[in-house]
C-alpha cells in the first residue's frame, strides 16, 4: 500500500515538472514573438496554454483524491497541498506568457522603438527562476530555492529601469506611446513570472523545512 502511494506521489511530482517545462517554454516563445518579430509563434503558445490548464486540473484532482483516500501525514500531506498551489502558480505563469504575446502584437505595429537588450535579459532571468524553482522542488534543495528569492530583486530592478527609459521616449515623442506602453506591460508580465517562481520557491522551503517564509516582504516593511 505504501509503495503504491509513493508511486502516486512521484507521478504527481512528474506532472508538476512537465507543467513547469511547458510554462517556461511558453515564456521563451512569447519573447521570441517580440525579438524575432514573428507572431506566427502565437499559435504554439496557445496550444501549450491548453496543456498547462489541463495539467492544473489533473494535478488538483489527483491531490484531492490522494488526500481523501490515503489520509497522509507529515511531509506527504504538505506535498499534496503544495502540489495544488504550485500548479496554480505555473498556470498563472502560462497566463503571463499569453499576456506577453498579446502585448508584443502592439509593440510590433511599427519599427522597433529601441534596441531590445533589457527586456530579453529580464526574460532570461525570469525563465531561469521558473526552472530553478522546479529543480529545487525535485531535489528538495532549499539553497536553490533561496537563490530564486534573491533573483526576484534583480527582476524588479529591470522592471524599474525599463520603465524609466521608456518614459523618456514617450515624453520626447508622443508617437512612441503605444509601443512603449506595450514594452512596459511586457516587463510587468515578466515581473509577475518572477513573483510566481518566487512563490514556488517559498513552497519548496515550506515542504522541506516546514517553515513559512511567505509574506516575508510585508513583515520586513513593518520593521521600524
Amino acid at each position: 500500500m505504501q509503495r503504491h502511494f509513493d508511486e502516486k506521489i512521484q507521478d504527481l511530482l512528474e506532472k508538476l515538472v512537465l507543467m513547469g517545462r511547458l510554462a517556461e517554454s511558453m515564456i521563451q516563445l512569447a519573447l521570441r514573438v517580440l525579438i524575432e518579430r514573428n507572431e506566427s509563434l502565437s499559435g504554439e503558445i496557445m496550444r501549450k496554454e491548453n496543456e498547462v490548464n489541463d495539467l492544473q486540473l489533473e494535478i488538483d484532482d489527483r491531490a484531492v483524491k490522494l488526500t481523501a483516500l490515503q489520509q497522509p501525514v507529515g511531509s506527504d500531506v504538505r506535498f499534496l497541498f503544495m502540489a495544488s498551489r504550485i500548479a496554480t502558480e505555473l498556470e498563472r505563469i502560462g497566463d503571463q506568457a499569453v499576456n506577453i504575446c498579446q502585448n508584443a502584437h502592439h509593440a510590433l505595429k511599427s519599427a522597433p522603438l529601441k534596441p531590445l537588450v533589457d527586456l530579453p535579459r529580464m526574460g532570461e532571468i525570469s525563465e531561469a527562476m521558473v526552472r530553478k524553482s522546479i529543480e529545487a522542488l525535485v531535489d528538495r534543495n532549499c539553497e536553490m530555492a533561496r537563490a530564486v528569492l534573491e533573483e526576484e530583486k534583480e527582476v524588479d530592478a529591470f522592471r524599474d529601469q525599463i520603465f524609466r527609459v521608456l518614459l523618456t521616449y514617450m515624453m520626447a515623442d508622443p508617437g512612441t506611446i503605444e509601443r512603449a506602453i506595450a514594452l512596459i506591460l511586457m516587463s510587468r508580465n515578466l515581473e509577475r513570472v518572477g513573483d510566481h517562481a518566487t512563490n514556488i520557491a517559498e513552497e519548496v522551503i515550506y515542504l522541506v523545512e516546514g517553515r513559512e517564509v511567505r509574506h516575508r516582504h510585508e513583515m520586513k516593511e513593518r520593521v521600524p
